[in-house]
């Protein structure tokens, strides 16, 4: 709601400030005061008539639209001055014309604008609508301003009924009513009327050849997501990413895609947003980096993951070097995941940890670490698959002959219900009884050749 609120109230100050009526904007004719005097018999006075106004009103007028707006540079507004000449023409109300009279009133909600005094100039505006023969261009300059004072006291409800009455009223559309009937229905959650309202806004600034602000872009896509109407969302969207090309509409594009369960393209507008430096968190960061990882691309995954450690934006802590472990592990990155798992094991110390590290000391051959690690792991306890870590702990206990503690960790992992563990304990049983063997025949060598 802040965004359209903060819209809102920007469009009222500037149609408020458009519509202020002038002194000179109330003269359609001549004042009927008297004639200059000629050598015939002098003319009875004009009747007077309801469009114009009388050479003293006239001077009133003038003098107070110069005390609120002077037109010496410099010249502070005297809005006290002001108030007490429209207050003394105001006690002669009932001897003004129509056209006198909502002259008079208009010049009090400049003042009451001036002053902030909302409700004063609602009630004023209320006050020329009830002026019977009352032109319609003043009509409409009372229900149009109304209207916008309604919405900026968040009366939404009022500020409509005045626009569609100015509607009815008007020959023509105004972008600013579009606009101000847009934002009362969106506070009044009625998305299926402002939507077209503000489209209706959209169309006649680009009729005019105004640009359309982005935060109105921002607004119609808030309304579509708001209905669920993803597929409008996303061109909307997409039209902000060409026109202005800013971090916040990249994330909301890969937003959308997920909405639409595109999570290739989702990812793919992510990855676009780091490429051109848009990624400023480390959620954002974390997310497109284990996106990636999921999407079957755990390398650039973790490129990014380092990237944003470097940066300083994703904190080099426990949870993001598991993830970064976890990564390397996925990518098959063997001899590059040594350093963060051994950075891992320092900082959080679990047997998670000791056991991703021996995992990877056993993908790079390094039985003896990883009979190390993976003992740790098992030590720490706590480990879901506890059974698998015994089973990788017989491979490298094989491989470093090490064949009874090898039959004990994958008789263990039997107990574990580990799958193929029963296999590996029969493999275990043989590589023990070869190697034994082996070891037999080579002392029986040795003693065929030691000298007697």
């Amino acid at each position: 709601m802040m965004l359209a609120k903060n819209v809102l109230r920007s469009a009222i100050v500037a149609a408020m400030l458009a519509t202020t009526l002038t002194a000179g904007e109330v003269i359609l004719s001549t004042p009927a005061y008297a004639q200059d005097e000629d050598d015939g018999p002098r003319e009875p006075p004009p009747t007077r008539r309801s469009d114009t106004l009388s050479e003293r009103v006239y001077r009133v007028i003038a003098e107070i639209q110069e005390m609120l707006s002077p037109s010496e540079e410099g010249v502070e507004p005297d809005l006290p001055g002001a108030k007490e000449e429209l207050d003394e023409l105001n006690e002669r109300y009932d001897s003004l014309n129509d056209f006198e009279k909502s002259t008079l009133l208009n010049f009090y909600t400049n003042y009451y604008l001036a002053v902030e005094d909302i409700q004063s100039a609602l009630d004023t505006f209320e006050r020329i609508l009830q002026i019977e023969d009352l032109r319609v261009d003043s009509r409409l300059r009372a229900l149009q301003s109304s209207g916008q004072l309604y919405a900026a006291e968040e009366r939404f409800e009022e500020a409509i009924g005045r626009l569609n009455a100015w509607r009815d009223l008007s020959d023509e559309e105004s972008a600013t009513v579009f606009q101000i009937l847009a934002l009362a229905h969106y506070n009044l959650q009625e998305y299926d009327v402002a939507i077209p309202h503000l489209l209706s806004y959209m169309d006649l600034l680009r009729t005019e050849g105004r640009e359309i602000p982005k935060n109105i872009y921002s607004l119609l896509n808030v309304m579509y997501i708001e209905q669920e109407n993803y597929d409008a969302a996303l061109e909307v969207t997409k039209t902000m990413v060409a026109l202005f090309d800013e971090a916040s509409d990249w994330r909301n594009l890969a937003a959308i895609y997920g909405y639409l369960d595109d999570e290739a393209r989702r990812i793919q507008s992510l990855e676009l947003a780091y490429h051109k430096g848009y990624l400023e968190n480390e959620g954002e960061f974390l997310n497109l980096a284990q996106s990636l990882a999921g999407l079957d691309a755990p390398y650039r995954g973790l490129q990014i993951m380092q990237d944003g450690m470097e940066q300083g934006i994703v904190e080099n802590n426990g949870d993001n070097l598991r993830r970064l472990t976890q990564m390397y592990i996925m990518a098959s990155e063997f001899e590059a995941a040594v350093e963060p798992a051994e950075q891992l094991v320092e900082v959080v110390d679990d047997a998670e940890a000791w056991d991703y590290l021996g995992y990877i000391y056993l993908m790079n051959r390094d039985y003896e670490s990883a009979a190390d690690a993976m003992q740790t792991a098992l030590d720490r306890g706590g480990l879901e698959n506890a059974g698998e870590v015994q089973l990788s702990l017989a491979r490298a206990l094989v491989e470093l002959d090490r064949f009874d503690e090898a039959l004990e960790a994958a008789q263990a992992a039997v107990r574990n219900d580990v799958n193929n563990a029963s296999q590996y304990v029969t493999f275990v049983e043989t590589a023990k009884r070869r190697h034994e063997a082996l070891q037999n025949q080579k002392e029986m060598a040795i003693d065929y050749y030691r000298p007697v």
